[in-house]
C-alpha cells in the first residue's frame, strides 16, 4: 500500500459489511485490480468490530460503524445487509462519499442509479443530482449477479430480435452469506452420518436436494428472491423494454430453483427467434459484452471451473430439438466475484470521468 504524499493522492475507500462474503470478495477485487485506494476502511456491525484481518497485505481491524466512519472517504461500498445500507448510505453521502450499493436496498427505494458498466454502450447510467438540481456525489446500485446475467443476455441478443427469453437460475447457498454456506456444510455432514440436519436458514433440506421453495420458518422466501430479481431486471431494461422488434429489449421470464452448491450462479436460458439463427452470430453478440464462451472441444463451464473468474461463462449454444428458432444456453458465473467486479468497475468509471 502506498504511503506518504502518494498515499494522500489516492482514494479512501470504505467497505460496509466487510465481514460478509460479498465484503471480503470486494476487498480482494479492489486489490487484484490495483484500484487506487490510499486506505481501505473495513466497517461492520459492532458485533464484528475488532476482528483482525488484512487489507493490501497489511494487518488491520474491522471497525464499528459510527458518525465519523466515512470521514474523507471517496467511495463507500455497501456489501452487508440492506438495513446497513438504508441507515448509513445517507451518512456516507453527507460526508462527501460516492455510494455504491451491492445490497439492492437503495435501488429498490429508487434512491440509487442502477449501473452495469459492461452494458454502458447499450444501457448507459444517468448522473444523479441533488434535490435542488445541484450536482452531488451520487448513489449507485451495483445489481446482483442474476440481474447482471439476465440483462446481459437480453441486451446482447436484442439486435437479433428474440421473441422470448426464459432463464432458470440455480442460486448457490452463498447468496445467503456465510450462514447459508455453514448450513449446507452441516446438513451434508449430518445426512452422511444419519443425524438430524440443522435448518435455521432454509428451514428445509438443501443438501442433496433441489428446492422450489424454502420452509415456512425461513426468513427469506425463494419466491420473493425471484420476484426481486425479476423487478430489478425489468427496471434496468425499462429504457428499451419492448417486443424486441422496435429497438427495445425483451424482458426475460425468470425462475429460481435452489441448488445444493456452495458457490457459482448456474443458469439455463432459452431464447426463441422467428427463424433459426447462426450460432456464431449469437456468440458474437454476447461476446461483444464480455461473455466468455467455451472453446470447441472444451467442457461446458461449471460452478467449480468459474471460481475466481470475473466474466459470465457460457457453453456452446445448442438448438432446441423441437422449436426451429429456439436455442439453449448453459452458463455459470462466480456469484461473489461477478457482483464485486461490477461494483469496482462502477468506481473505476467514475474516477475515469465516464459516468453519465
Amino acid at each position: 500500500m502506498p504511503s506518504g504524499p502518494e498515499k494522500l493522492s489516492l482514494s479512501r475507500v470504505a467497505i460496509v459489511g466487510a465481514s460478509s462474503l460479498r465484503g471480503k470478495e470486494l476487498k480482494v477485487v479492489l486489490e487484484e485490480r490495483n484500484f487506487p485506494a490510499g486506505d481501505i476502511i473495513l466497517l461492520d456491525e459492532s458485533v464484528m468490530a475488532g476482528t483482525l484481518t488484512e487489507a493490501a497485505g497489511e494487518p488491520t481491524f474491522i471497525r464499528a460503524l459510527d458518525e465519523d466512519s466515512f470521514d474523507g472517504a471517496r467511495f463507500a461500498f455497501f456489501a452487508g445487509s440492506a438495513a446497513d445500507a438504508e441507515r448509513n448510505a445517507p451518512v456516507a453521502r453527507r460526508g462527501g462519499a460516492t455510494v455504491i450499493d451491492l445490497t439492492g436496498a437503495l435501488a429498490a427505494s429508487g434512491r440509487a442509479i442502477r449501473w452495469i458498466p459492461s452494458l454502458a454502450p447499450l444501457l448507459p447510467a444517468k448522473r444523479g443530482s441533488g434535490a435542488n438540481g445541484s450536482p452531488k456525489p451520487a448513489m449507485y446500485a451495483s445489481p446482483a449477479t442474476p440481474v447482471v446475467i439476465a440483462c446481459t443476455l437480453a441486451a446482447g441478443l436484442a439486435k437479433l430480435w428474440p421473441q422470448r427469453i426464459v432463464i432458470l437460475f440455480f442460486p448457490p447457498v452463498s447468496e445467503r452469506d456465510q450462514a447459508g454456506v455453514d448450513e449446507l456444510e452441516s446438513q451434508t455432514a449430518g445426512l452422511l452420518s444419519f443425524r438430524e440436519v440443522p435448518k435455521p436458514v432454509f428451514d428445509a433440506q438443501v443438501a442433496f436436494n433441489l428446492l422450489f421453495s424454502y420452509g415456512e420458518e425461513s426468513k427469506t422466501r425463494l419466491e420473493d428472491m425471484r420476484a426481486e430479481i425479476a423487478r430489478e431486471v425489468a427496471a434496468y431494461l425499462a429504457g428499451g423494454a419492448g417486443d424486441g422488434k422496435s429497438g427495445g429489449f425483451v424482458v426475460p421470464a425468470i425462475q429460481l430453483v435452489q441448488a445444493p452448491v456452495f458457490y457459482g450462479y448456474a443458469f439455463a436460458a432459452y431464447a426463441e427467434f422467428a427463424s433459426p439463427q447462426p450460432g456464431g452470430q449469437l456468440e458474437a453478440a454476447l461476446a461483444n459484452l464480455g461473455v466468455k464462451f467455451s472453446a470447441a472441444g472444451e467442457p461446458a463451464p461449471t460452478n467449480a471451473s468459474v471460481a475466481g473468474e470475473s466474466e459470465i461463462q457460457l457453453g456452446r449454444i445448442e438448438p432446441d430439438a423441437n422449436i426451429g428458432g429456439g436455442v439453449w444456453l448453459w452458463g455459470v458465473a462466480d456469484n461473489l466475484r461477478l457482483a464485486a467486479t461490477n461494483a469496482v468497475r462502477i468506481a473505476e468509471e467514475i474516477l475515469a470521468g465516464t459516468a453519465a
